[in-house]
């Protein structure tokens, strides 16, 4: 019996039924979601300057602890991004293929929840 520590690892969870301990990454090809916790101390840490998308499913970004705001790029252009703020506790369910970022209001531990096939980042400068 070994726990497994969520800030060094993440968890797949495998079309198969099985779940195994794993390398946090932003993208995988082989069809598993993927959990993964982070302690985030600036936006540096959230990729704040970078667009992110998944295309093949829905995400869940959970505030575990601090406060973190997520931001949806309009899809339009000239539109407004939208923001949902997070405070610790809740979370936010970001549609699948919606260009997303996320920005902190504290030193925070957060959770994402998805299937990471196909992830895509984009510089915000380019958007």
């Amino acid at each position: 019996m070994n726990p497994i520590d969520m800030f060094a690892s993440g968890l797949t969870f495998h079309p198969d039924g099985d779940v195994r301990a794993a390398e946090r990454r932003m993208t995988t090809g082989d069809g598993s979601w993927h959990v993964a916790t982070f302690h985030v101390e600036t936006d540096a840490d959230v990729h704040a300057d970078h667009w992110e998308m998944h295309p093949a499913a829905e995400e869940a970004v959970c505030c575990l602890s601090g406060g973190v705001r997520i931001y949806l790029r309009p899809e339009e252009p000239g539109g407004e991004e939208q923001m949902a703020a997070l405070p610790a506790g809740h979370a936010f369910i970001v549609p699948r293929g919606l260009w997303h970022r996320l920005e902190l209001d504290a030193p925070s531990d957060i959770m994402s929840i998805g299937l990471r096939q196909g992830t895509r980042l984009e510089p915000r400068a380019a958007s």
